[in-house]
């Protein structure tokens, strides 16, 4: 992937990611930032929160080479080693795509989300024209690429309320930088014709927890009076001295 992220290509793709994730991470504020994916570049520098870690699995490098990952914590992104509730924001940088339990690395990013924390999406469009190049054995092209609106329906299962979804990179998936140059005019005619079929997503969703009230009956401290039967109004005919008896 390092390799990949040098190119013209690798390079016009984290530069408009980039740019869309400096304006979104901006304004959202808390004190706990989690990137998973592309730890070659600082996703998050534009985040104000005091504390930025970047997990995900440490990739086979040569002894020789210097180390290029921003990785603070090794683990599989699968099976983060946090608290719940314990993140206010979640980065994940097209790691769906190369990961064999996708459901699961997203339920695991809602386990860690405080509520109303944020999660941002970034992945491959398949209705793209780099779509067209999947199936080959090199990174990106080799992975299982999923549409927004398919991760949007996840998210929402999860509980996450998306907020928006962007597109962007509209040029065909040239190598050469010369070629990447001569198709940039695609970029501007494609967010206006065909916004959906840019070549990268990014999506970004709030967690929401509904909070429960209980409804409890309203006990009368006061017991209710038992039924007795209604005194009958009687009076006397004659003198009560005499011995005569009562009559109703």
């Amino acid at each position: 992937m390092p390799e990949w992220l040098k190119t013209p290509l690798g390079q016009y793709l984290i530069a408009w990611e980039q740019a869309r994730l400096d304006t979104l991470l901006a304004n959202i504020f808390g004190y706990n930032a989690l990137q998973i994916g592309l730890a070659e570049t600082d996703l998050l520098r534009s985040n104000r929160m005091p504390l930025h870690l970047c997990a995900g699995e440490v990739p086979a490098r040569n002894a020789a080479a210097p180390p290029t990952s921003l990785i603070d914590v090794p683990c599989n992104p699968a099976a983060l080693p946090f608290a719940s509730a314990s993140l206010d924001l979640a980065v994940l940088a097209h790691v769906l795509e190369f990961s064999d339990t996708p459901h699961q690395l997203l339920r695991e990013a809602e386990r860690v989300l405080v509520a109303d924390g944020n999660i941002i999406v970034c992945g491959f469009n398949p209705y793209s024209l780099w779509g067209r190049r999947r199936k080959q054995e090199a990174w990106p092209w080799n992975g299982k690429y999923y549409s927004a609106a398919k991760v949007r329906d996840w998210l929402t299962v999860l509980g996450f309320e998306v907020q928006s979804c962007q597109y962007g990179g509209y040029v065909p998936a040239v190598e050469s930088s010369e070629w990447l140059a001569r198709w940039k005019w695609l970029d501007r005619v494609g967010r206006r014709c065909w916004p959906i079929c840019g070549a990268a997503w990014i999506l970004h969703g709030i967690k929401r927890v509904h909070g429960m009230r209980l409804i409890q009956p309203k006990w009368r401290e006061k017991c209710a009076r038992a039924k007795n039967l209604a005194p009958v109004a009687r009076k006397l005919s004659g003198n009560k001295k005499t011995g005569e008896t009562w009559k109703p």
